[in-house]
C-alpha cells in the first residue's frame, strides 16, 4: 500500500474541517417513473401505414432537377418554411442508392414504420437525381414522392438544401 505524505493528508483535513455529514431523513430515494408504452398505438400506426400503401398510383412524374413541396391539407406553410430551412432536427437518415423500385418501396416502408415507433419527427430521405436513369428521369425520385403523398403519417415533404443532398434528398415530417 501506498503510504500518503502527512502534508497531503493535512491540506485534506483543513479543506473538509467545516463538513457536516448528510443527516439521513428515512425517506425512500425518488426513482423515475417510466413512461408507458401504448402496445396497440404502434400496431395501429403500422396498420395505417401499411393500408395506406395501397390503393392507385398518382402518376406526378417529376424531373431531375425539380424541388419536390408537399404538405396535408390543414398544415399551416409555416410548417414547410420551417422544414425547408432545417429548423426541425433530422433524427434519422435513409439513403436509397442501389435499390431497385421494389427494394426501394419495401425498405422505405419498414423505415418509416421504425421511425413511428421510436416517435421520430424528422426524417431525410436520400433518393438520388437520376441522372442516370435516362429518358426515364429520376425513377426513384417519383417513387418516393408518390410513396410518401400515400402515407398518412407524412405531415409534409420538402426537397433537401445543397448542403444535404438538394433535389436528390427529401426533409420529411412525420407526425407525433
Amino acid at each position: 500500500m501506498k503510504r500518503i505524505p502527512d502534508e497531503d493528508v493535512e491540506l485534506f483535513r483543513a479543506a473538509v474541517r467545516d463538513v457536516k455529514p448528510l443527516v439521513p431523513d428515512g425517506r425512500a430515494p425518488v426513482k423515475k417513473k417510466v413512461p408507458a408504452r401504448a402496445r396497440f398505438a404502434r400496431a395501429d400506426r403500422k396498420a395505417v401505414l401499411l393500408e395506406s400503401l395501397e390503393g392507385p398510383i398518382d402518376d406526378q412524374s417529376v424531373s431531375g432537377g425539380d424541388e419536390l413541396v408537399f404538405r396535408r391539407a390543414g398544415v399551416q406553410p409555416a410548417v414547410v418554411r420551417n422544414l425547408r430551412r432545417g429548423v426541425y432536427r433530422v433524427e434519422a437518415e435513409f439513403d436509397l442508392h442501389g435499390h431497385n423500385v421494389v427494394q426501394a418501396k419495401a425498405a422505405l416502408t419498414k423505415f418509416l414504420a421504425h421511425a413511428l415507433e421510436r416517435d421520430i419527427r424528422c426524417v431525410r430521405i436520400v433518393h438520388g437525381k437520376g441522372l442516370r436513369s435516362g429518358h426515364r428521369g429520376p425513377v426513384l425520385k417519383n417513387v418516393v414522392s408518390d410513396l410518401l403523398r400515400r402515407i398518412v403519417t407524412v405531415v409534409a415533404f420538402v426537397s433537401a438544401p445543397p448542403t444535404d443532398g438538394g433535389t436528390g434528398a427529401l426533409y420529411v415530417l412525420l407526425s407525433r
